[in-house]
């Protein structure tokens, strides 16, 4: 039998357990190519026994893998990272530097794998300075963009002042990325674009976001006023989305429908968010299956207003039958038609009359979760998304020949 040609595959964060939208995404698109074209090897962190712990799931995604030994756990809000802030890097980025990584990085690079992928723009810190062998940057985000928006919603002159300074060091070590590697690969044809205008990178890849549409299977949604978000809320754009989303939305939607509930599903809810606990709100926290969390509910929110990339959770509320209510920016880069797969709504008065129109219109929810189903399983489904990066990865495997 041939020997299949080794792609080295390198993550700045442990995948598992695949609770964030990136995991997500990664670890859909290793396991819909393992078993293909190439032998996967697998870099990555691990704190403590995570290795042995998920060892059965590492062996769905890759043929091989080993880990660095890492303490620091992810979240954008970490008093771990306060003494990075002085790094000519983003503190994002500067958390993600290890000399065991890269030294790991470099001695798996020195068995020229057929083609090298980094995950993120976190693991760019974790290359060689050059690489010998074709590269891929798999991108999930336009980062700066993210830190964009962070700036505009920030009042206090501190925080403007420090989001400002992220900033411009995001630009410039994006900037900077973009130019190392042979190719690179967006989530949506928006972010290319970016890519493509403000850091004059040419020929960016554009997989779409995919969804297991097998696993999230689709049930009719319910007539109860039970409302769901789903997210890690340790991360500053899900925060901000429900600390908006109760403030200002909420009562507009209890003062028309006292019944309706709320339910937020996601790892370390914020203690800020918490505490105004009342009987209506509920916060799960990080749990083993959303499933049952999500399903049959009367609506879906994603009241976003920072963030970037594209968001998996769209397309699995989507997949389940859950109609979804989104912002602008909570839907973009996904291949959605307002009023047709979803309800658009930016203020507050709006979101609140979105959700309203689905607690109390059945026929209304009935026809966007069968229209929304139908279109993310003809379109996204994971396997055919991972494909997709796969002819990436062997177009770029050519590149240098």
């Amino acid at each position: 039998m041939k020997k299949r040609p080794e792609l080295l595959f390198v993550s700045p964060r442990f995948l598992f357990p695949a609770d964030t939208g990136g995991a997500i995404r990664t670890t859909e698109i290793l396991r819909g190519m393992h078993g293909g074209t190439f032998r996967i090897r697998l870099l990555s962190p691990a704190a403590g026994d995570e290795k042995v712990r998920y060892a059965s799931q590492l062996t769905e995604i890759a043929d091989e893998w080993e880990c660095w030994p890492t303490s620091l756990k992810s979240g954008t809000l970490s008093w771990r990272r306060i003494p990075l802030l002085a790094s000519s890097l983003p503190a994002s980025i500067a958390s993600d530097q290890s000399s065991e990584g890269r030294r790991l990085v470099a001695t798996a690079l020195e068995r020229q794998p057929c083609v090298v992928v980094f995950d993120f723009l976190h693991s760019v810190v974790l290359a060689p300075n050059s690489l010998s062998v074709p590269s891929v940057l798999f991108t999930h985000n336009v980062e700066a963009e993210i830190f964009e928006r962070n700036l505009h919603y920030t009042k206090h002159i501190w925080g403007r002042t420090l989001w400002r300074n992220q900033l411009n060091k995001m630009r410039r070590f994006e900037t900077v990325a973009m130019q190392r590697f042979d190719r690179v690969v967006a989530v949506s044809g928006r972010d290319a674009a970016r890519f493509e205008r403000d850091y004059g990178r040419g020929e960016v890849d554009v997989i779409p976001t995919g969804v297991n549409v097998d696993y999230f299977r689709y049930e009719a949604p319910s007539h109860e006023g039970r409302v769901v978000f789903t997210g890690s809320m340790d991360w500053l754009a899900n925060i901000d989305a429900i600390a908006w989303f109760r403030a200002e939305v909420w009562p507009l939607i209890t003062a028309r429908q006292a019944t309706a509930t709320m339910t937020v599903v996601g790892r370390n809810p914020p203690e800020q968010l918490t505490r105004a606990t009342s009987a209506d709100w509920k916060f799960a926290g990080r749990v083993a299956d959303i499933r049952p969390w999500v399903q049959r509910a009367a609506a879906f929110v994603i009241p976003m207003r920072i963030g970037g990339g594209t968001r998996i959770k769209a397309y699995e509320a989507m997949a389940m039958g859950i109609p979804v209510v989104s912002t602008s920016v909570g839907i973009e880069g996904l291949d959605m038609e307002p009023g047709r797969h979803f309800l658009l709504a930016d203020s507050a008065q709006d979101f609140a009359d979105a959700v309203l129109l689905l607690l109390q219109q059945p026929e209304l929810r009935c026809r966007l979760s069968e229209q929304a189903r139908q279109h993310v399983q003809a379109r996204y489904s994971s396997q055919a998304v991972a494909k997709k990066f796969e002819e990436i990865c062997e177009r770029a495997s050519t590149q240098r020949g």
